[in-house]
């Protein structure tokens, strides 16, 4: 049995299980998804981490057993671990399943698939395998969203937040407008792309792979389609004080951010970033953050991942 479509339909599932992500109680989630598995005659097994076992290693050790066995590599958590796990898989020819458990999970919601346990692991049981692009900055995969600047020190103080105060998006909101009030700082940046240069300055570049997301936003709809067919889409801000940071924030909650002035957006296939005066900075990737030798370089991954999808009748409504 090599067909990646029947691999999907009847291989075993290697599910790689955050019990961290969220706000739900993890093993309350597995005893749910193993029930529907269960009922649904599948083999599966857990991989979770324990002692010294990082996400990474987990996800490729998910990776060997499904390669080994034709099986189906799972990412069972939010968006920063279907991003790991994706990293591991990309590449592989494993049929790649999610089962949504974070905040957010715009990956997820995207493809259509349900923010409920059980509903999420029918599809690994009766989905198809549909090609997804993923993006790339200096080889590290990102599904959602890569940046630079402001946005991931507000990825980095949410992150503190949440653990004092829980995991919402109301603690998501306020934790931003934190991180605005003492905001410092522009980028200088050279931007290449398609043979063209420009210099940018701006507190923060945001590099986009995730429809949903733009579209929430309020960026403009062509862009935002253009996302998913072969581009990535690129937002930057002109530099501003404090309140109009504010203001900006509010249009973003409120999905009119396209509509600002001090707004800037392309689409692109590969993009190259230098920042002036720096060899190295931090880029968050699907809310995970790591520092990065410069230039920076976006770009469409060369090959899709291999995604289990609901079927039409499956598919839940993208909130």
């Amino acid at each position: 049995m090599t067909d990646t479509q029947e691999i999907a339909r009847h291989g075993p599932l290697f599910i790689v299980f955050n019990g961290g992500s969220g706000h739900r109680d993890a093993e309350e989630e597995k005893q749910t998804i193993s029930r529907v598995l269960q009922q649904g005659g599948r083999e599966f097994e857990f991989l979770q981490c324990e002692g010294g076992d990082s996400m990474d290693s987990l996800a490729k050790r998910a990776v060997d057993r499904a390669r080994a066995r034709h099986g189906v590599v799972v990412a069972a958590g939010g968006d920063g671990t279907i991003n790991a796990v994706a990293n591991a898989v990309l590449g592989s020819g494993c049929p790649f399943g999610v089962i949504p458990q974070g905040t957010f999970n715009y990956f997820g919601r995207d493809n259509a698939i349900s923010q409920d346990s059980a509903r999420a692991a029918r599809v690994l049981l009766r989905g198809r395998v549909s090609p997804v692009q993923a993006g790339k900055v200096n080889g590290r995969l990102f599904l959602v969203n890569a940046s630079v600047g402001l946005y991931p020190q507000i990825l980095e103080d949410r992150e503190a937040w949440k653990q004092q105060f829980g995991r919402s998006r109301f603690v998501a909101f306020v934790s931003g407008m934190a991180t605005l009030l003492k905001a410092r700082g522009q980028l200088d940046l050279r931007i290449e792309s398609a043979g063209q240069a420009a210099s940018w300055r701006t507190p923060t570049l945001f590099v986009g792979n995730n429809r949903l997301q733009l579209v929430q936003a309020g960026i403009d709809v062509q862009q935002a389609d253009a996302v998913g067919q072969g581009q990535l889409a690129a937002v930057a801000v002109r530099p501003m004080g404090t309140l109009a940071l504010f203001g900006l924030l509010l249009r973003g909650v409120l999905g009119r951010l396209g509509e600002a002035e001090n707004v800037r957006s392309f689409s692109f296939r590969r993009l190259t970033v230098t920042p002036r005066r720096m060899k190295r900075i931090k880029v968050a990737t699907d809310g995970e953050i790591v520092w990065m030798q410069t230039p920076l370089v976006f770009e469409v991954a060369p090959e899709p991942l291999l995604l289990v999808v609901p079927l039409p009748d499956d598919q839940a409504e993208i909130e």
